[in-house]
């Protein structure tokens, strides 16, 4: 079942193209890449389905249903959480709350009702913590969970933006160099984490400039350059794919 479909998406820069008719479909329950030599297009191509850009021209559709990413609140509701290349976390706020932020916009009690102490509210508040909890336990950093965000080590911050990103409970994790400055255990532990989200009933979607990576989780791929779909498949067709080599890797690498 496709979650989220993307159809002739367009995105123009002034007199460059940096989207070009690209479309994807990303199935339930998989972690899907989008990946190319810089400049390919596809952090504009990332944005535009997050909604940090507005498309020139395309359709989306999330689990079949129209899908229109005007504004970042609008794309929260509708399932998809994302991260961001550059860490962004509430620093003086502790690895806790920045978890509990998360899932606030999943509550559903008012301004009000918190004012009062409202049961229902205190039983919401109460669920919050919980989860915020469960979540911090499930990405690896529970210990840290009174540390403030900006004290944390770098992969660990890493870490706490997925662990945000899922307290929103999406239905698309979108993940922007999720291994961004990582180091080589680092990534081999972060690559367990995302496999374990996917087994786990999550549907992903990350750009990512270590190959190895890419190769050794994504279950399918699209491969973008100039802005165009060059390939898309599985990662063994990918890196067979001999205008990938080429165009990425000057015909004389392996991906």
């Amino acid at each position: 079942m496709s979650l989220l479909t993307v159809r002739n998406l367009t995105k123009r820069f002034g007199g460059l193209t940096a989207v070009d008719d690209v479309s994807l479909s990303i199935n339930a329950g998989e972690i899907y890449g989008l990946i190319g030599p810089n400049g390919a297009g596809k952090t504009t191509c990332f944005n535009l389905i997050t909604g940090l850009y507005p498309a020139d021209r395309g359709e989306f559709a999330i689990a079949d249903k129209p899908y229109y990413p005007k504004h970042i609140e609008k794309v929260t509701e509708a399932g998809i959480a994302r991260t961001f290349q550059n860490v962004r976390l509430f620093n003086e706020m502790s690895v806790l709350e920045n978890v509990m932020v998360g899932h606030h916009v999943r509550t559903r009690n008012g301004l009000w009702a918190a004012l009062t102490r409202h049961q229902r509210a205190r039983a919401e508040e109460k669920h919050t913590l919980e989860y915020a909890w469960h979540l911090l336990d499930y990405t690896g950093i529970a210990k840290f969970a009174h540390y403030r965000a900006r004290d944390l080590a770098y992969g660990h911050q890493r870490r706490l933006e997925i662990a945000r990103a899922l307290a929103t409970d999406p239905l698309l994790l979108a993940l922007d160099e999720p291994a961004a400055g990582m180091n080589a255990a680092e990534k081999n532990a972060l690559g367990n984490l995302l496999i374990r989200i996917r087994d786990d009933g999550k549907t992903l979607l990350m750009i990512e400039h270590d190959v190895k990576l890419v190769m050794g989780i994504c279950d399918r791929l699209t491969v973008l350059d100039y802005g165009k779909t060059l390939a898309a498949g599985t990662p063994e067709t990918v890196r067979q794919d001999p205008a990938v080599i080429a165009a990425w890797l000057g015909g004389n690498a392996h991906v």
